[in-house]
């Protein structure tokens, strides 16, 4: 407003005469916010926003008025919601906690699409969507990671056959869970009578990543509620802070099955996980050498971990990532044999681990595996030799212009990405050198 005593009248009349607009309550209360700051890029649409507002109550003469305003109808209920930074998993619970503070949700679909966790959002109102989608856009669920980018989407309505923890219809408790197949997309349980999203043939990616078992997630905290930020008509948090959702309570031991015995090793599983969190120790089981227990820092990096390694190939087998009921991963008994020592180390002290500084960059850099590899901490001259050396297909071979000790590698699969991210992550390139390896969510 012009001036803080503006502000004071306009409340003060409001909080006797709650205002309406659309037949929708609009809550109105003081800000943290000294004044508004509307002149970079990403405020522009606030300030056209605004200009329309305004134009539309000189028009129509009565700022009270619902209809006066000259807002644009939602182009339609359904929301279409991409998770960047994937830092802690998202699931449908979450979403609809979140979302259903702004109306009704009826259904949601969570798939994944160019390695990246989204989901479709049906709303009982499109004014509803409209809502969430200008109070939620760029927000981030966790504080720091788990930024939600909202669009409409062009499809009419959602139409879901199965309920369980890829797809949730609301509205119909009696569907069946189907089959939930890892490797099947999320498009088997639906079926769209209206689909007009352009290009919408197959989108989806064939792995089922973010696919997580209602047991694995306790339910969230009761003080782990929306902040006034998340409320229409209040911005006491600034802008793209935190939903401050709490994260997932769970065990941070994972059981990792179906690996190849003569090929697996601790430190193999060690360099793996230890893209999506500090491993602290692993153990491969004596009698059941496809079995192995791996053991993160705390339940959320076991959670990443279990996202987005579940369903990979791994020396040629498909491996399963699931929670253990192990709180913890034992050492070997005092006396055991030489074998059974081999089979169990500790890590908790490792050099190579990703995530011991709190605020570190890796936060920022975690994405699912895929062919293309980034390198770090590299000298200026090409590496393609060190990874044909070893066997691995390089496809292509790229340095950042701007920092040429940095570079882009892809291989000829993910499964081989893998693999080369295990050997040759932390290779020693001279005295003083040791070449990184993650896995980069671009393509050359």
């Amino acid at each position: 407003m012009a001036s803080e005593e503006a502000a004071v009248t306009m409340v003060n009349y409001y909080t006797s005469a709650p205002p309406t607009i659309r037949n929708q309550p609009v809550y109105i209360q003081y800000s943290n916010h000294r004044e508004l700051k509307t002149d970079n890029t990403s405020n522009q649409r606030a300030q056209v926003a605004l200009q329309a507002i305004s134009t539309a109550a000189l028009h129509s003469g009565n700022m009270a008025s619902g209809d006066g305003w000259g807002l644009v109808p939602a182009p339609s209920a359904v929301l279409r919601i991409i998770v960047e930074n994937l830092f802690y998993p998202v699931t449908l619970e979450v979403l609809q906690q979140i979302f259903s503070k702004f109306g009704s949700v009826l259904k949601i679909i969570t798939f994944t699409r160019n390695n990246q966790f989204q989901a479709l959002l049906q709303f009982s109102d499109a004014v509803h969507a409209q809502h969430a989608k200008a109070s939620l856009d760029g927000q981030n669920i966790y504080n720091g990671c788990c930024t939600l980018r909202i669009d409409f989407s062009k499809l009419s309505a959602l139409n879901v056959k199965y309920n369980n923890d890829k797809s949730r219809d609301f509205t119909r408790a009696d569907l069946p869970t189907g089959e939930l197949d890892p490797t099947a997309t999320a498009f088997g349980v639906l079926c769209y009578s209206h689909c007009v999203w352009a290009g919408l043939t197959d989108p989806l990616a064939p792995q089922s990543a973010y696919s997580l078992s209602s047991s694995a997630v306790n339910e969230l905290s009761p003080s782990s509620g929306l902040p006034m930020a998340a409320v229409p008509g209040s911005l006491v948090s600034p802008p793209r802070v935190a939903l401050q959702m709490a994260p997932p309570a769970v065990h941070s031991v994972l059981l990792v099955s179906n690996l190849d015995p003569e090929r697996v090793s601790p430190h193999c599983l060690f360099i793996l996980f230890g893209v999506y969190g500090d491993v602290q120790r692993v153990k491969i089981l004596f009698n059941k050498k496809e079995n192995a227990l791996v053991q993160m820092s705390d339940a959320t990096q076991a959670q990443l971990a279990m996202s987005h390694l579940n369903g990979q190939r791994l020396h040629g087998n498909v491996i399963r990532v699931t929670l253990s009921k192990h709180p913890v991963v034992q050492l070997p008994r005092v006396g055991a044999g030489p074998e059974e020592q081999t089979l169990t180390q500790d890590f908790s002290g490792s050099a190579l681990h990703r995530f011991k500084k709190p605020g570190s960059k890796n936060f920022n850099n975690i994405f699912p595996p895929s062919a293309t590899l980034h390198l770090s901490n590299i000298p200026e001259e090409t590496l393609k030799d060190l990874f044909s050396t070893r066997g691995f297909s390089v496809k292509a071979f790229k340095f950042f212009q701007k920092d040429r000790k940095m570079a882009l590698l892809q291989l000829a699969s993910v499964e081989e990405a893998i693999e080369a991210l295990i050997e040759l992550h932390d290779h020693q390139l001279d005295h003083n050198q040791h070449l990184r390896v993650s896995f980069s969510k671009s393509t050359i």
